[in-house]
């Protein structure tokens, strides 16, 4: 039963095993499932394994069962905003006549399907996603016609369910927050860093391998032969680098204030350093970057296999990173061109990341991220951009 929505979660990109299906067919033959409210929670139990799944399967199965759209993020935030656009316009005509540049009168003649007509109309004008700006239906700017900007009619809304069903709950996406491209937030920072370890063997060999005893004992006929290992225990040594100077940063200083948290209750071994826009011939430990430098040059003589990450937006004037005097903090002397810095960084730490909180959507307007993507493999700070940087650091 349910094979095609177990093949419609595989198809939208939830690695599920047909072992967890497996499980699901026999919880249904042995009468666990007495209703599609409990096959929604034992389903997604038994199959999704993490949490920043759990979003989508909650949109496969409002599909699978209901037969609602899966959509794209662009098309969610489209309707999103005509929903509200609607809802304003029965509460407020003149305020949304002053937002679209018609009269009001205009406005009340209008039908809500012709509303909505307009807005889709304006969408056409597009042929992309917009962050910021004034004219685009778009994100983070100050366009009416939009989500999470500044103007004072912001299109942006929410919604809840009236009632707990399966399908109810499904269309509500209470996990919408989890989802791979969103935001961090201290959930789904450590949901990332679960796999952040860099276990070996330490010690002397008093630690029973039960997988290789039993082997071992099959092999000798069932003659017990007892295989000790070493005890495993995390050695991972992390420097963390962040950019903590200059408004530039400003927007990212909570998600960046999240991943420091994290990283401090995550690691035992953990390094913090804080520069600003770019890294010269010093790095400081104390957050005002005033009285605990600490000499680049001395990295040389910490563990090679230390994984440095490093966290900024990399937007700074090309000046400040190739020109031999281009630091713009005076209490900073200067020997070398910050690219000649970051280029020995990465040679020292052969296992390192660039962090970037900026959209990556973004990237390709700012010259210095381009030069600083050829010196370190570059992420964005996201779910997705995170665990692509942790795999990343954990290569041999």
């Amino acid at each position: 039963m349910f094979v095609g929505f177990f093949y419609e979660l595989r198809d939208q990109g939830i690695p599920i095993s047909p072992s967890a299906f497996i499980r699901l067919q026999a919880a249904l033959s042995k009468g666990l499932v007495l209703s599609l409210e409990d096959f929604y929670t034992i389903a997604r139990a038994l199959m999704v394994k993490s949490e920043k799944y759990f979003d989508m399967y909650d949109r496969v199965f409002a599909h699978y069962f209901k037969g609602s759209e899966i959509k794209t993020a662009l098309q969610e935030e489209i309707d999103r905003a005509i929903e509200k656009l609607l809802q304003d316009w029965l509460k407020d005509p003149i305020a949304m006549a002053d937002f679209l540049g018609m009269g009001v009168e205009d406005i009340k003649q209008m039908s809500p399907e012709e509303l909505e007509e307009l807005f889709r109309k304006k969408l056409k004008e597009q042929t992309e996603r917009h962050d910021g700006g004034n004219r685009w239906i778009g994100t983070g700017g100050t366009s009416p016609l939009g989500h999470s900007g500044h103007h004072p009619g912001g299109m942006r809304v929410g919604g809840s369910s009236g009632s707990h069903s399966a399908i109810k709950v499904a269309l509500e996406r209470r996990y919408r927050d989890y989802t791979q491209d969103t935001r961090l937030g201290p959930s789904q920072i450590s949901e990332a860093m679960r796999r952040f370890r860099y276990m070996i063997q330490v010690g002397p060999k008093n630690h029973v391998n039960i997988e290789k005893t039993i082997y071992q004992t099959m092999k000798n006929a069932g003659e017990i032969e007892i295989v000790f290992d070493r005890s495993l225990k995390d050695k991972l040594k992390i420097i963390l680098m962040i950019d903590n100077g200059g408004w530039s940063m400003d927007p990212y200083v909570d998600v960046v204030q999240v991943l420091f948290t994290n990283a401090r209750n995550h690691f035992k071994d953990l390094k913090t350093f804080y520069f600003h826009n770019t890294i010269y011939n010093k790095v400081w430990e104390d957050a005002e970057r005033w009285n605990k430098p600490f000499e680049v040059d001395d990295f040389v003589r910490l563990d090679p296999e230390t994984r440095l990450i490093i966290v900024g937006d990399a937007s700074m004037a090309m000046y400040e990173l190739f020109s031999p005097h281009g630091n713009i903090s005076y209490n900073t002397p200067q020997i070398a061109p910050s690219y000649r810095r970051l280029e020995f960084l990465a040679k020292t730490f052969r296992h390192s990341v660039w962090l970037n909180p900026r959209s990556a959507q973004k990237w390709g307007h700012t010259e210095t991220i381009g030069e600083i993507m050829q010196v370190f493999p570059m992420f964005e700070l996201t779910i997705n951009g995170l665990e692509r940087a942790i795999n990343h650091l954990m290569k041999k």
